[in-house]
């Protein structure tokens, strides 16, 4: 049963939609397909926020300039095992899937990877870069930068990002394990969604302009780390790993993803990926993580809940069945999709909290 505002949309027909958008807006053809074919991914799984509701944004700032729409994409091999990827500030999902497709032939050839990806933009859900690497036999951890949008352990102003860390590994079975998370308790898309519905969000999840926990999700004024110093530590790793590693600004200083979408947002994505072959039997490994999937499964679930499920799996259950019976898409935004509107210019110069 489809709820009242929610459109089923065929994946084909949503990435072509996106698109024809995206070119619209000046974006070249390859960009566009990438772009498109990664956002249909992330509503697939249901993770809306990284879905079709980035269109309007993304159209406005490709057709206000803050994206390249001809970089220069190069790979700086710096090692043996390492590199860098000059991303001149492409589209972001364009430019990491390219920078991937350096790290994968780098962890064949040396065993093991870890490659930067300077000067993107947003890139999306990690989750779908290091599944193709999983997917290439390799595992993989994946992490990048965001907008400062949280609060450190102890603080009451912003400074890092939600600056979200991914895992995938190969199996013997249908599908790899594959693992993606925000090291905030919750990512800003959930709050929206708490907004856009008027219901009240736990006061875990956030802090108004006073540092203070509140339940009004128009109240939130920073975002909190996950299980507090630990998050706040992770999401610090993060940033020093995937900014200042690679010579990019940290911290509060990251730019901004609404404030001037005339810029450039000169973000970074950094990639670890390693060849199992080069410290096992490739084929022994696999059966080894699938016999762990396949014994997790079997453990008796507590209280409340039907089965235990890997971390990152109901994504993969949602996409599966996403991809059989259509997307769930607002109907609002599929609308606008049909549209001979290329934006909405409603973004440029808004906070992070708009």
């Amino acid at each position: 049963m489809v709820e009242p505002g929610i459109t089923l949309v065929d994946a084909a027909e949503l990435k072509e939609l996106m698109k024809k958008k995206f070119m619209a807006a000046g974006l070249p053809e390859a960009p566009a397909e990438e772009t498109a074919k990664h956002l249909t991914y992330a509503d697939a799984c249901g993770i809306h926020s990284h879905g079709t509701v980035r269109v309007a944004y993304y159209a406005e700032r490709i057709a206000k300039g803050g994206v390249n729409l001809a970089p220069n994409i190069t790979f700086e091999k710096t090692g043996a095992a390492s590199g860098i990827v000059h991303g001149d500030n492409g589209i972001g999902q364009y430019v990491c899937n390219k920078g991937l497709d350096y790290a994968i032939d780098l962890a064949k050839e040396s065993g093991v990877a870890a490659v930067g990806v300077e000067k993107t933009g947003h890139s999306g859900m990690l989750s779908y870069y290091v599944k193709r690497a999983a997917e290439n036999g390799l595992v993989a951890i994946a992490m990048c930068q965001s907008d400062p949008m949280v609060v450190p352990y102890g603080g009451s102003e912003n400074y890092f990002g939600t600056n979200p860390i991914a895992f995938a590994a190969p199996t013997d079975l249908e599908k790899p394990v594959v693992f993606d998370m925000a090291t905030t308790v919750q990512a800003w898309g959930k709050i929206l969604d708490a907004r856009s519905k008027g219901r009240a969000i736990p006061d875990t999840w956030a802090v108004d302009q006073n540092g203070d926990p509140t339940t009004d999700p128009n109240e939130v004024a920073g975002l909190l780390p996950i299980a507090g110093p630990k998050g706040y530590g992770l999401m610090m790793m993060v940033d020093v790993i995937a900014g200042s590693l690679l010579g990019l600004p940290f911290g509060k200083h990251v730019s901004s993803m609404y404030e001037d979408l005339t810029q450039k947002r000169n973000l970074g994505q950094f990639y670890i990926l390693l060849d199992p072959a080069r410290f096992t039997d490739p084929a022994a490994f696999k059966h080894r993580v699938g016999e762990m999937v396949a014994e997790l499964h079997a453990i008796k679930p507590a209280s409340g809940f039907k089965s235990v499920r890997l971390p990152g799996e109901g994504s993969q259950i949602r996409y599966q069945k996403a991809m059989e019976d259509g997307i769930e898409v607002a109907t609002e935004i599929y609308d606008y999709l049909r549209s001979d509107t290329v934006h909405l210019d409603m973004y440029d110069g808004k906070g992070a909290f708009a």
